[in-house]
């Protein structure tokens, strides 16, 4: 039978074709084009084995579309699309080939809500689709073979999301102090900029890092014998005395030690193990380091062993490259230990 005049019948309001073998007809794509009042139309034994939206491109007014066949077939995602009234959708001994392009069948029939499909002997469970070694069921292929677009997006962007994570995690874990120093580094040089501190408007002449259980010998020798020597009078910022109350203690340290000409770490056992200390430390590191200017001093207030000294690799560098201050031990030597501190801190008017 020759179809090829059937798209002129453009008032054709029902069509069933049966036994018909529309792989040999001339201009299969073009067969039903024009036909845009049909709304019934039924399809047995046709002898073809793709499907895509060019068979049904001016089917809008479709209502019932029955498809019967005896050969494995695939219909692609695209051929429901022009059928905008579709209302019942039967596939009868429908046998699909087992391919991610017939995935969405399963889905589609399921979860839209417009069109009535029916796999007459079969259910969407037991949909059968056939492979080179036999058949299985459609939707328990698709499960193990198809990702659709919105589950692949899932997946990725868990996988992404999860990967960013993790790396998130080791990175705090292992770069985490040094990633907070630099933010705050950062922020502190910004700020330093637009306060000029540079031409040296600075509040404090001596930022002082060190440890609270070393407070008293702060309060009994070191403020005695540099605020209260002069003139001129140096001014030392200490945590306890002149830090903001209620502001974040990481914006205190920087901002306090970036307002400071100098900074001045008295290292012990205790300052060692302190978790703020260690930030103090860093961050005048790396004041140091960019500003190319002698602003870190370091006292030792008490002899502090190798061992505990090299964990602490920062401050061990800086013990062999640069010259640091012990405390002296003996009460005579102590004049002179002061003498050199000042002079380090006193403006260079001053000396």
């Amino acid at each position: 039978m020759d179809l090829t005049d059937l798209n002129q019948l453009v008032n054709l309001k029902s069509l069933i074709l049966f036994n018909v073998d529309l792989s040999h007809q001339s201009g299969l794509d073009m067969i039903f084009h024009n036909l845009s009042n049909l709304d019934y139309l039924h399809i047995s034994l046709w002898s073809v084995t793709f499907f895509n939206k060019d068979l049904t491109r001016d089917l809008q007014s479709l209502k019932v579309l029955f498809l019967h066949a005896d050969d494995v077939f695939s219909v692609m995602e695209n051929f429901v699309e022009p059928l905008k009234n579709l209302q019942y959708l039967i596939m009868d001994k429908a046998l699909l080939y087992c391919s991610c392009d017939n995935a969405w069948i399963t889905n589609w029939a399921k979860y839209q809500q417009s069109v009535q499909v029916y796999f007459p002997g079969s259910s969407l469970e037991s949909l059968p689709c056939k492979t080179a070694h036999g058949k299985q069921f459609l939707h328990k292929y698709a499960q193990d073979h198809c990702l659709s677009d919105v589950d692949f997006l899932l997946f990725a962007s868990t996988s992404l999301g999860l990967v960013f994570f993790m790396l998130v995690v080791l990175l705090h874990q292992l770069a985490g102090d040094y990633l907070l120093s630099f933010f705050h580094i950062t922020r502190a040089w910004v700020e330093e900029a637009m306060r000029a501190n540079r031409k040296g408007h600075y509040h404090f002449d001596v930022f002082v890092s060190y440890c609270g259980k070393d407070e008293r010998w702060v309060v009994d020798e070191l403020l005695p014998n540099l605020e209260k020597r002069g003139p001129p009078f140096l001014r030392l910022c200490l945590h306890s005395r002149d830090f903001e109350l209620g502001k974040d203690i990481v914006e205190n340290i920087t901002d306090s030690l970036y307002r400071s000409r100098h900074t001045l770490c008295l290292v012990s056992r205790n300052y060692l193990r302190s978790k703020w200390c260690s930030l103090e430390m860093r961050l005048a590191t790396y004041r140091l380091l960019a500003e190319h200017r002698d602003v870190l001093v370091l006292v030792f207030l008490e002899k502090v062993p190798h061992q505990l000294l090299n964990v602490h690799y920062r401050l061990s560098r800086l013990v062999k490259t640069r010259s640091y201050i012990d405390w002296p031990q003996d009460p005579a030597l102590h004049n002179a230990f002061w003498d050199r501190l000042w002079t380090k801190f006193a403006p260079e008017t001053a000396i």
